[in-house]
């Protein structure tokens, strides 16, 4: 899907040891990368990055994100061509609970990283990887354009959001175009929707709760099932920040200090229970039951969340590639058989989905060339 774009490069990866980061390493190994991953720990059992087993492939770094000596130590020493940056606080909920935390990881963490890569004029392009949620959500019918009002009404929102804007002073003051002072370093954000696949476990999810419960027989409490999400498989926005980097090695400065939304067409925009359905279609004997109102209040989520992903067409010549039943099927499929197949290899399976989706998606480019 990428040709040889990768093969060879030093790339650092921020948060190769979680969800979206393990199956990012997992890629860009597979496309002869020299990758070097920086978090501030393995997930304990299940993790995905631990199943892989590639740990021992890659320099694996232990560190804090905010950290700004023992990152600047370890890009000083690796010398990266390009640098993802996912390290974050990713869940919700999580933020409710610990709010100042999570400021600090999202926002400070990316200032860290940007304070760093300043001094470090030769690295070629900085994929810095927020959210969907970045958005002031009014609950619009229609997706949310890159140009519309950033905001967050809760505490994980509300830093993705600050990210942002501090990314752009930090854009506007130090990697500006036009001046003496300009390296030739491009800076790219992505903002996905709702990520699923295999092998995330985190907690307050509805995919992995639902694998978790159903794994062992059991039922799963939902928050909001009329709640609509942009869902799409793991490897649709991962693609869309490799497209970015491949973009910013070939010199393309129009992506410079752009961010570009990856989300799925709008019929794979469905509700909780839609999704619900969808996965007991395709595991047995799955069961859940909602949660009473009350239980609701004290946790703040969007009901109607989408994204206009035009920018990202035109632009970058990105586009879906998994339907949304493929999205489902190949998400549930890695759960059955990490649960059920004693033989089940993370890594080897991974590789085949990564083929089979870019075959989907080299074929859907030609396709939609042919026809221009």
């Amino acid at each position: 899907m990428f040709g040889n774009i990768f093969k060879d490069k030093k790339i650092l990866i921020t948060g190769h040891t979680g969800f979206k980061g393990s199956w990012l390493t997992l890629w860009l190994s597979e496309l002869g990368a020299k990758i070097c991953g920086y978090s501030n720990r393995v997930l304990p059992d299940p993790s995905h990055f631990t199943l892989l087993k590639i740990s021992t492939c890659i320099r694996h770094e232990i560190g804090d994100i905010c950290d700004k000596d023992k990152l600047d130590k370890v890009v000083t020493d690796f010398k990266p061509d390009i640098i993802f940056h996912l390290a974050a606080q990713p869940l919700v909920l999580e933020a409710l609970k610990n709010p100042l935390s999570t400021v600090q990881t999202n926002t400070l963490g990316t200032v860290t990283l940007l304070d760093v890569v300043r001094r470090h004029p030769d690295i070629n392009a900085v994929i810095i990887v927020t959210s969907d949620k970045v958005y002031h959500n009014q609950e619009w019918a229609w997706g949310y354009r890159e140009t519309d009002r950033l905001g967050g009404k809760d505490p994980y929102s509300a830093s993705k959001a600050a990210t942002e804007l501090i990314l752009q002073s930090f854009l506007n003051c130090f990697f500006p175009f036009g001046s003496a002072h300009t390296t030739r370093t491009i800076v790219s954000v992505g903002r996905a929707g709702n990520v699923i696949g295999g092998g995330d476990w985190a907690e307050n999810r509805i995919v992995p709760d639902c694998m978790k419960a159903w794994g062992l027989g059991g039922s799963v409490s939902i928050r909001n099932p009329m709640s609509t999400r942009p869902w799409q498989h793991v490897l649709e926005p991962l693609s869309g920040y490799l497209r970015l980097a491949e973009l910013a090695v070939n010199g393309h400065f129009r992506i410079h200090r752009e961010a570009y939304n990856f989300g799925p067409t709008q019929e794979t925009n469905r509700s909780v229970l839609d999704l619900l359905t969808s996965m007991a279609n395709r595991w047995p004997q799955a069961k859940w039951e909602v949660e009473k109102t009350s239980s609701q209040s004290n946790k703040p989520e969007a009901g109607l969340l989408k994204l206009s992903c035009e920018k990202a067409n035109r632009d970058l010549d990105w586009h879906p590639a998994w339907s949304y039943q493929e999205t489902v099927n190949q998400t549930v499929d890695w759960y059955r058989a990490s649960c059920h197949d004693q033989s089940f290899d993370a890594l080897n399976y991974g590789l085949k989905q990564i083929e089979m989706y870019s075959a989907v998606a080299n074929n859907q480019r030609l396709s939609e060339k042919k026809n221009a």
